[in-house]
């Protein structure tokens, strides 16, 4: 569909715009992991983090004439399953999930790293895990670009998520990604993800804190 095109547009695009020195930039779309490169899956049509990774890489090699490390961190509260087999013998891009254990999709694909987490896990414990994973993913690898899926959905309020982070814990996940890129100046795509609150001004409320922080960024890359 049109709408499934440009979502994908956009994600390359905010590619590019972070690529081009403004260090930061967004997609109010996009996000959808479940789609492999053959086929769609869990309501997404095509893979928007993958297209713009692969993208990404070859109009770099093409001007710099030299490799694009690309880590994508999905923070969506199911896991990337699409990406994650994209990517599964490629050693140029590094693919981050921290999801559901028992949450959809039921049949997972090996991420470069997977954090399973319990149904009802909270603000503290997630933040421990995604602290951890973040040293891990230092530790294994060096980005040139980070794109990073927003999920509103490990929200508390959510109808399909089974996490209880709260406004403050998803606004704390925000700052940790965004502040991590930023001291190791790596540019920064994000797109928004899933969400699905029994309410929808809870759903966008996420969204909404997502891109104050991430303004908030942005402004720090622009002194550099």
């Amino acid at each position: 569909s049109e709408r499934a095109r440009r979502s994908v547009g956009a994600t390359v695009a905010a590619c590019r715009i972070a690529l081009s020195g403004q260090g930061l930039a967004a997609n109010l779309a996009g996000g959808t992991h479940h789609a492999y490169a053959d086929k769609g899956g869990g309501f997404c049509v095509f893979n928007d983090a993958a297209v713009a990774a692969r993208l990404m890489q070859a109009e770099h090699a093409r001007h710099a004439r030299r490799s694009l490390p690309v880590a994508i961190i999905d923070l969506d509260v199911h896991q990337g399953n699409g990406t994650a087999h994209i990517f599964r013998n490629d050693t140029s891009v590094f693919t981050l999930s921290l999801h559901g254990a028992k949450n959809f999709p039921f049949r997972k694909e090996p991420s470069s790293l997977d954090v399973d987490l319990p149904d009802g896990c909270g603000d503290d414990e997630y933040l421990h895990a995604l602290d951890h994973a973040l040293d891990e993913l230092e530790r294994r690898f060096a980005p040139g670009l980070v794109i990073y899926l927003a999920g509103a959905d490990p929200f508390a309020g959510d109808r399909l998520g089974r996490l209880r982070l709260s406004f403050d814990g998803l606004e704390a996940r925000d700052r940790r990604v965004f502040d991590w890129a930023f001291k190791r100046r790596t540019p920064l795509a994000f797109c928004m993800a899933g969400g699905y609150g029994h309410e929808i001004n809870e759903t966008v409320q996420v969204q909404v804190n997502t891109y104050r922080v991430a303004l908030e960024y942005w402004r720090r890359w622009q002194v550099l």
